[in-house]
């Protein structure tokens, strides 16, 4: 997998500025994305989703439900001048269990294109399953496990190995199908989710592994359980809970399968979505109950990035998506670019790394020049919040503190300066990583405070430039004419730099 991707004045089709939309039709909501171009981590400039429940009679009448078809219409008709006015090049509209299981989902379609002029595309539950699997895979390439993907009307099952997709199954276990199903709660419901999941034998397999939830009841689920215990970081992708008593005991309170814990009980009567919430609990927890995961990795990704990850190229696919949102980031916002050669020029400083370690570095000098347009005093404030909160994906909650501590170091030369507003942000994203992992955020933040400082952004200039680590000595050689590039700021920040490493800072001069 390629480390860095090509620069975008070299990539193809994909990274040509034409805007893409994507209208995902499903059972109980519809909703609109545009992005800002095709490619391996498009931005999504819009978004927004309005609940139809196209699906909630499907079940009992075989037909879509008349209300929601007219709720249907009348946003599907906003969201195609939407699009239109926001010259979008290229629009996918996508519907799936509720219209291609109705009686009347042709004559859905038909209506759609007189009043919109959006064709709509009906795909099948295999190719549900297909393109929510790629999503998952676009933004956890090494995902090991099964996916599962719960709309209004089906769940969706896949196993995945590693950037390859295994078995897959589309089931008839949506919420609203079971809201409908006219059996005893919860006992009947129940027997209705364990006899579909007991017809696949391939779902042994999975024991042990990670199970990957997509789906707005599920993302729901993740931000209750973060609430509840209090998870210092609100970020539903990568989102990773262990399943264990305490996860069981949470989902079938949410499933009404056996008491909340006492502490719950206000939360989830303020945040429960709607009447479809536990249904959905109650199809993870019979999940769990019989795959047995050892954990459960939340994911914003699912049916709508799979498409596009699915219209990319094989080389486009194969880019680290972390690298290439990080890549993107430094095009748009940064001064000078050129995160590559930042990264061979702190590389001294991280001798032995491995792969996943090397990668974060690698990301975290991509956004090194994040706060340059930012005011002095708030730049690492600002810089550090930005990164701990944004879109990208590629990487865990960990991981996304690392960035952000070493973006808050870089600005601000040290870690444990906090300021008392911003106190218990820094604190909590310290708490997600190990002394290891603080340290070397910290090593790397001041190294490149000093690589800033020594050419004042201009990446180019540390070609002239080498840091070398001795036995008691961290070396700044500076070749030719770099030479005046020394003075007070870089000598400073270098013996700051060296005191981390517990060595001496000595400029030498070639």
């Amino acid at each position: 997998m390629p480390l860095f991707p090509d620069r975008p004045e070299d990539r193809s089709h994909s990274a040509t500025p034409e805007r893409v939309a994507v209208i995902d039709i499903g059972s109980n909501s519809i909703r609109l994305v545009v992005f800002d171009a095709l490619g391996r981590s498009p931005m999504p400039l819009f978004n927004e989703k309005i609940l139809c429940g196209l699906g909630r009679t499907v079940e009992r009448t075989g037909r879509l439900n008349p209300e929601g078809v007219t709720t249907a219409l009348e946003n599907l008709s906003r969201f195609a001048l939407l699009a239109r006015a926001m010259q979008v090049a290229r629009i996918e509209v996508l519907a799936t269990a509720a219209v291609r299981d109705a009686s009347d989902g042709a004559d859905f379609v038909a209506l759609v294109a007189r009043q919109t002029g959006l064709s709509v595309r009906v795909i099948q539950g295999e190719e549900e399953a297909r393109l929510s699997a790629l999503g998952v895979l676009s933004g956890s390439p090494d995902a090991l496990g099964l996916m599962g993907d719960l709309g209004g009307g089906s769940l969706e099952l896949v196993n995945l190995t590693r950037g390859a997709i295994g078995e897959q199954v589309t089931l008839p276990l949506g919420p609203l199908r079971l809201m409908d199903m006219g059996v005893p709660r919860p006992a009947g419901l129940v027997k209705a989710v364990d006899d579909h999941l007991a017809s696949l034998p391939w779902l042994g397999g999975m024991t042990g592994r990670t199970f990957y939830p997509v789906g707005g009841n599920w993302r729901a689920i993740a931000r209750l359980h973060m609430e509840h215990f209090k998870h210092p970081l609100h970020i539903i992708h990568s989102y990773t809970v262990n399943v264990d008593d305490a996860t069981m005991q949470f989902m079938g309170g949410l499933a009404g399968l056996n008491r909340l814990p006492k502490a719950a009980v206000p939360l989830l009567a303020a945040r429960r979505r709607g009447d479809t919430l536990p249904f959905a609990a109650l199809v993870m927890e019979r999940l769990l109950r019989m795959v047995r995961p050892s954990r459960i990795v939340f994911t914003a990704y699912g049916l709508r990035e799979g498409l596009l990850f699915d219209l990319l190229t094989p080389s486009e696919q194969a880019q680290d998506p972390l690298l290439a949102y990080c890549a993107g980031v430094a095009v748009r916002l940064g001064r000078f670019g050129q995160g590559e050669i930042i990264a061979g020029w702190t590389a001294p400083l991280f001798v032995g790394e491995d792969q996943a370690a090397l990668r974060l570095r690698q990301a975290a000098c991509l956004l090194s020049d994040l706060g340059w347009a930012e005011h002095p005093d708030y730049r690492a404030e600002h810089v550090f919040l930005r990164v701990l909160r944004m879109p990208f994906v590629g990487l865990d909650h960990s991981e996304r503190a690392f960035l952000a501590l070493v973006g808050y170091a870089r600005y601000e030369g040290r870690i444990d300066a906090l300021d008392p507003l911003q106190d218990r942000t820094l604190a909590d994203a310290r708490a997600l990583m190990s002394e290891s992992q603080l340290r070397r955020a910290l090593v790397l933040g001041l190294a490149l405070r000093l690589a800033h400082s020594l050419t004042g952004g201009v990446a180019t200039l540390l070609q002239r430039t080498q840091l070398r680590l001795e036995d008691e000595r961290l070396v700044l050689t500076l070749a030719g004419d770099a030479g005046v590039l020394a003075g007070d700021v870089v000598e400073r920040r270098l013996s700051v730099l060296a005191r981390l490493l517990n060595r001496a800072g000595t400029v030498a001069l070639e």
